[in-house]
């Protein structure tokens, strides 16, 4: 990457707490990023993502709000049946639009937005799940420059979402679980 990346977008569905329970808590506390994440949770059940993750990460973790400003070193999950986006001043917007995929939150909504926002200092992550959300969405990051990384679908709890999206974005960096957690340590 020739720029340094500015911001980080995770989705995942089916597996997701196995998953991102690799990557995030190899995180340290000083980590300079702020990272967005989607996964697919049931509309009418409160989230618990935010507070399982804090209680494994040294990260801040929160569950998002409408007109949250970014911070590095923190975890932002997108809130149930809300959408997820980025502004393009940085900041975090909640909507209840319909549903992309027959999900809210949408992978595909937060990286699009997201990709608009920060182009090429973006890197999108798509994870294990068993539908296509976040694979056009990984598409909007490439065309816009950013780096774009899929779970190796073997490896994946759900093959679906990480096999859709490297169809869609061929030229995206398939690595393990472990990988992805390494090269986020190092940028």
């Amino acid at each position: 990457m020739a720029v340094a990346p500015e911001a980080i977008v995770i989705g995942a569905s089916a597996g997701a707490v196995e998953a991102l329970s690799v990557i995030l808590p190899a995180l340290p506390a000083d980590y300079r990023l702020p990272i967005v994440v989607v996964v697919h949770v049931p509309a009418d059940k409160r989230s618990i993502m935010a507070d399982l993750f804090q209680a494994k990460c040294e990260l801040a973790v929160c569950e998002a709000e409408d007109k949250q400003p970014l911070f590095g070193g923190t975890v932002y999950f997108a809130p149930p049946d809300y959408h997820l986006l980025i502004e393009t001043g940085k900041s975090l917007s909640l909507s209840s639009d319909e549903p992309v995929l027959f999900s809210r939150p949408s992978i595909d909504v937060l990286f699009e937005t997201a990709a608009d926002a920060f182009g090429e200092t973006l890197i999108a992550i798509v994870l294990t799940g068993a539908n296509g959300d976040g694979a056009k969405g990984l598409q909007a990051v490439v065309e816009a420059g950013g780096v774009a990384l899929v779970q190796d679908p073997i490896n994946a709890f759900a093959s679906i979402m990480p096999e859709t999206a490297i169809q869609m974005s061929p030229r995206a960096r398939v690595m393990s679980l472990g990988e992805i957690a390494q090269y986020l340590k190092e940028v």
